[in-house]
């Protein structure tokens, strides 16, 4: 929701940014008039309050003569301060109402649409092949890691399940990716993945991609897409103090999307689902330190998908392609040798000048301000990794995931390290086999 104050100091900085994520800039106008009655409104329900007090010790101080004459009066006045109180409620309802629809001030994106990104940069060497490689479904099935057909006849269509070292492959990443939170200072959370609505509204998933979104009507709870949901409530109707520097949480969680008008789009495998797990690293900072802690959790990323051993490139998201809370967002896609094209693995975004009534988040003397990057978004590494290290007659180290795991009494640790190597001989693939080396 923008800020109110941003909008009447500067409403042609709001104008530009609506220009370059291609929405109306006569929003701002609208904004801007209803905002000037809503506080006209306000102002008069309060000169009728006071005149209402008033009146009411006149009363109290009349003689027994005065009294019905005044109480007549005093009956008038009372529906004039009714009258007044509805006008000011709509009028404030009429301002939320224009807010939602107004997206977030962009800050240094490129202007446009989908296509308009900025490579920032191109990390690692796209393999090339001297046979046609297999994808990751045909990879996947054929090492009993993947079964969409089950998933299908279980869930429907984009359901799948991760089997045997499948199942332990995401559980792998996930791990590495809290790990490497975790020793960045982030605490780790297990969040709910249900929410109340006005927890889901106050994050900005309710406006125009609401139809995304999972709704349970008997219990008037959503579902959530992403832990940043759940993450950003976490704080809600506190007071924040940053004064020992900014609050960091990872959030681990499992995600749900309709993927509402993707039909027929990306249905082969398991790009494009309605579930899958996430880690996603949330940060509540002052305004000063919010564009070094944007680039941190960015360098974070790439760090991960250095340890993936995947090559991609890190890409500048158009203002057109932003979400509505987005501000600024670096995406990192990883190629993807099968498809012949880079698929996003990671983002990060920054909600500089979005205020969070919803949510309920307040910091003393400073705005509501947040960094979120999501860190490993299982099924799309899986997509990429298991195409990237198909070369026949040799093994292919899937990854390798360093685990810490605790004794009873916390105080001493074993690292695993773990491998997952497949083994491909000609052109057919034999079963994956773990190793572990500790």
């Amino acid at each position: 929701m923008i800020d109110l104050k941003l909008l009447r100091e500067n409403p042609d900085v709001v104008r530009a940014s609506q220009v370059n994520r291609g929405e109306d800039p006569s929003l701002v106008d609208q904004l801007l008039e209803a905002d000037e009655q809503r506080r006209a409104a306000i102002q008069k329900a309060d000169e009728l309050r006071s005149e209402q007090k008033a009146f009411g010790k006149k009363i109290g101080q009349a003689s027994p003569e005065e009294r019905p004459a005044l109480l007549e009066g005093s009956n008038e006045l009372k529906a004039k301060v009714k009258e007044a109180e509805e006008a000011q409620s709509a009028a404030e309802a009429k301002v939320e109402e224009l807010q939602y629809k107004l997206d977030n001030v962009v800050e240094g994106a490129p202007a446009g649409g989908e296509d308009d990104f900025v490579v920032v940069e191109e990390v690692g060497q796209i393999p090339e092949f001297d046979f046609e490689p297999k994808d990751h479904l045909e990879l996947g099935e054929s090492l009993g890691l993947i079964d969409v057909k089950r998933g299908a006849k279980v869930g429907g269509a984009r359901f799948y399940y991760l089997t045997g070292d499948g199942a332990f492959l995401q559980l792998g990443m996930l791990m590495l990716a809290a790990q490497k939170a975790r020793e960045a200072g982030f605490k780790l959370m297990i969040p709910p993945v249900l929410v109340r609505p006005d927890i889901m509204s106050g994050t900005g998933f309710l406006g125009q991609h609401s139809d995304e979104i999972y709704y349970l009507p008997a219990d008037d709870m959503y579902l959530v897409g992403t832990s940043e949901v759940a993450l950003a409530g976490y704080h809600k109707d506190e007071i924040i103090d940053l004064s020992n520097g900014p609050l960091q949480y990872a959030g681990w969680s499992s995600c749900f999307r309709r993927e509402a008008g993707s039909h027929g789009k990306d249905t082969r495998g398991i790009l494009r689902v309605h579930q899958f797990d996430k880690l996603e690293m949330f940060v509540y900072c002052k305004p000063e330190d919010a564009e070094e802690m944007h680039q941190r959790l960015l360098s974070m990323e790439k760090d991960m998908l250095a340890a993936m051993e995947l090559p991609y490139r890190t890409i500048d998201i158009a203002g057109g392609d932003l979400g509505s809370s987005a501000a600024r967002k670096f995406d990192n896609e990883a190629w993807v040798p099968t498809q012949g094209t880079y698929r996003e693995l990671t983002s990060t975004s920054t909600n500089d000048e979005c205020t969070a009534p919803g949510a309920g988040n307040l910091w003393e003397e400073v705005n509501t301000y947040d960094r979120s990057g999501k860190d490993s978004h299982t099924p799309s590494v899986i997509l990429a990794r298991l195409p990237a290290g198909h070369y026949p007659g040799r093994d292919m180290h899937l990854t390798c995931c360093h685990h810490s795991h605790s004794s009873k009494q916390l105080c001493r640790q074993r690292k695993t390290q773990v491998f997952f190597i497949i083994r491909i001989a000609g052109s057919s693939t034999s079963a994956l086999s773990t190793r572990n080396a500790c």
